[in-house]
This record gives C-alpha cells, structure tokens and sequence, in this order.
C-alpha cells in the first residue's frame, strides 16, 4: 500500500480530527484465559504479528499534489513496540474497570506523525480474563477495514491471511477512456442528487436533546445482549437483526432522555447509519462508506410500533440505495478535492448536529472462533469517534451468540453511562417480552 492516496473521505476524517473530537475509532475485545496465557508472551506476540502486517507500518506524508492531500508511506523508523502497551487492572475488578480503563485511554489522542494505530493488552480481569484494546485513526480505513488489520494481530485462520492479502491489493484500473467519461458522468449526477438531499435534510429547528457542548473528556460502556432474544423477536415481528437493534436502541434514548428530563414528544433523533460499500467497489484499503438517515422513533411509547417504524424506514433507504439522499455525505465527501476539505471539512463537521443527533453503526465481523495465543474471543466491543457537540455515539457487533454494544459519550455533558447502559437492556427485555 506504500504510495496510496488518501480518498476525499479519507482526508475529511483527518480535518475533522481535534482536541475535542478525536477521529479514532476503537474496540475492546475480551478473551477467555488460556493454559499459555502470560502477559510478556502476549505482548511479545502481538509484536512480533505487528511487524508483519504492512499496513501497521503506514504513516502519513503529505503530498504536493493535489494540494492538501496525503499518502500512505512506510515509516523508516517504524518499532512495533511502541504502538503495543500492556496495563494490569490492579486491585480494581469490577464490572465497570475495563470501560474505565479503556475510556482514560481512548481521551489519549494518535500521534499522526507515526502509523496512527495503538493496542493495549490489559490484564487483572475477574475470572482470570484479559482484554485487548485497539484505537486507530479514521483516516486509516472504516470499521470492515479495521476487522482486517486487527485480524493480523490474532491467531492466524486461513480466511484472516485472505483479508490482509486482499488489504494490500492495489485499487483494479480497468476502465476505458468512455467507461471512465460516462462514470463521471454518472457521479457528477449521484453528486447534485446527494448534496440537494442535505440540503433539504438539514433542520434549523431547536437544539437535540442530544447536542453538548465538545469535549475531550469520555466515558464507555459495554453492553451484551442474546442473539437467541433478537431472533425470538424477529421470528415475533420481522425484520433484521439491525432493525431489532435500532428499535432496542430507540427504546433505550427514548427512556434515558426521560429519566435526565428531556423531552421525547414531537420529534423522533436521527441517526446517521454508515454503510459499507467495500462488495460493490471491489478494494479494501480507506474508507469505504455511505449512510442512511433514520428518523429514530423515540416519541413512540409502543416498542413494537418502533419496531414497525423503523422497519419501513431501513426498507425505504435500502430501496433507494446508499449513493442516494442525504445520509449518503460520505460517498460526497470522498469525491471532494483535498483543498476544499482542508478549508471547509473542519466548519462543516461542526454543523453535524444540522444533519443528525447521533452515530450508530453496525459493525460486520465474519463467523469465526477467532483467539489470541489460544485464548478464545469471547465479547468484543466497537467504538465509533463522537461527531462535534454530540453527547452519545453507539456501535454494535455480531459475535459469537451475543450483540455486543459499545457506548461512546462525552464525559462532560453525561455524568456516567450506567443508566444508558441499563436503559439499553431494560429496552431490550420490552420487546422481548412483547414477542413471546
């Protein structure tokens, strides 16, 4: 991948990042003990694998042309060792020590003048457990990409080599001069559709019940939920198990605004949905996304009317596509020259809460036993960069039989997430109950 230009996505990641909205993504992953489980040989390991995963040994160097952009160069001075780290809990073994641990770690900001990626081993779990945390940079690739780096880390499976094979595969240029003319023809026409799509989408209507004021300062929470209880729910109600999570998570916002004395009637959240669009573009390095806008349905009391709500409303973005409407900004964004985000990106990314309240993604991670040095993965839990004056952003992933749900909030506008995290599965016992 040396030499790789960033896309416009890429570059809009790196003028969006600040002191109070850092763009790295991360996760927490959990693994059972194991008969060889031992810290320095842990560290050790994720060493060594790091050295040979080359896209851990990118950094960023500017380019000349086009103005303002960047492109992925190794580091000659590249030493794995300094982007692994290894922490013991100590005396603290709560359930809540890990997403207080992680949270103090996830405020650190990326060094961008290194590869702008770091993983932290962290030991002292109850049961004999451990964790390991990731944190790399937006500008790096999206949550899909991230799986396949992070792959390289672990026990080596066949499909996992395929994936780091696949990452360093060049972008394909097979395109005749009229194929080339006539896509960018095309795009110039996806292009004045998505931005008059933001353009009516955006709302200059009363602050978001939840907007505040940026900060640096985060608190996380790690939330496990039973695949088995979203396929009761399904099998009760329709839909998939995102539109079950979606109609959890509503659940969830709509309780926790009630319970803080926010007012829940008269208009539903939006939710910015990003949306891989990694099968239909054929590569794997960068940022690959789209979006769909969903009205999150939080004024309605009836889960199930939620459910339904929001069933009809994935079927109507999914049916138009994701290069169309105005959750499709990325696919914009990545079509934009590099000058013109370096002067407009950081201005417009404040103005998000205009377009949407919060981020909530849907991480897709392949059905396999993945471990570490033998150790089985047990719970992993992504985390999506908060955008400018939000106060939550949630993440989720498929492994194993669980829904794992990673919480993102600014620590200074929410005191804890214990409550969300309780909402979420107070949320989630509703609609069950209202499916057997």
């Amino acid at each position: 991948m040396t030499g790789r230009q960033l896309s416009g996505l890429d570059v809009a990641f790196l003028c969006l990042d600040g002191e109070t909205t850092p763009m790295h993504m991360g996760a927490a992953a959990v693994f059972a003990p194991a008969a060889t489980t031992a810290p320095e040989r842990l560290a050790d390991l994720l060493v060594e694998r790091a050295a040979r995963v080359p896209h851990l040994r990118r950094r960023l160097t500017a380019s000349l042309l086009p103005p303002g952009g960047a492109y992925w160069s190794d580091d000659p001075r590249f030493d794995p060792g300094r982007h692994v780290q290894v922490r013991e809990l100590g005396e603290d073994c709560s359930e809540d020590a890990l997403a207080r641990h992680a949270a103090s770690w996830m405020e650190e900001p990326l060094d961008l003048r290194r590869p702008p990626w770091q993983v932290r081993l962290v030991t002292g779990l109850p049961d004999g457990r451990f964790a390991l945390l990731l944190k790399l940079h937006h500008a790096f690739t999206d949550g899909t990409g991230a799986f396949a780096v992070a792959a390289g880390l672990l026990d080596e499976l066949p499909v996992t080599a395929a994936l780091l094979a696949a990452a360093e595969q060049p972008e394909p240029v097979t395109r005749s001069p009229l194929a080339a003319l006539r896509d960018t023809i095309n795009e110039a026409g996806e292009n004045l559709g998505i931005a008059s799509a933001v353009l009516r989408a955006a709302r200059p209507y009363p602050v978001s019940p939840l907007a505040a004021p940026s900060s640096a300062s985060r608190r996380l929470g790690f939330v496990r939920l039973d695949l088995a209880d979203f396929a009761t729910i399904r099998a009760a109600h329709g839909g998939t198990v995102n539109d079950v999570l979606l109609a959890v998570l509503s659940g969830a916002l709509r309780r926790w605004l009630v319970d803080r004395g926010r007012r829940v009637a008269g208009r539903p959240i939006r939710a910015l949905i990003p949306v891989s669009t990694r099968a239909r573009s054929g590569g794997a390095g960068g940022n690959q996304l789209s979006g769909y806008l969903c009205e999150l349905p939080v004024h309605l009391e009836d889960p199930v009317r939620r459910l339904r709500e929001l069933r009809k409303s994935m079927s109507r973005h999914k049916a138009a596509g994701p290069l169309s409407g105005a959750g499709a900004l990325p696919v914009l964004a990545g079509r934009i020259p590099s000058p013109v985000h370096r002067v407009a990106t950081r201005f417009a990314g404040q103005a998000a809460g205009l377009l949407f309240d919060i981020v909530v993604t849907n991480v897709p991670l392949p059905k396999l036993d993945l471990a570490l040095d033998g150790a089985p993965l047990r719970e992993v839990y992504p985390l999506v960069p908060l955008a400018a004056r939000h106060a939550v952003g949630i993440a989720a992933a498929v492994h194993a039989d669980s829904v794992h749900i990673g919480l993102q909030v600014n620590g200074a506008a929410v005191a804890d997430t214990g409550s969300l995290r309780d909402a979420v599965l107070k949320s989630a016992a509703e609609l069950y109950e209202h499916s057997v």
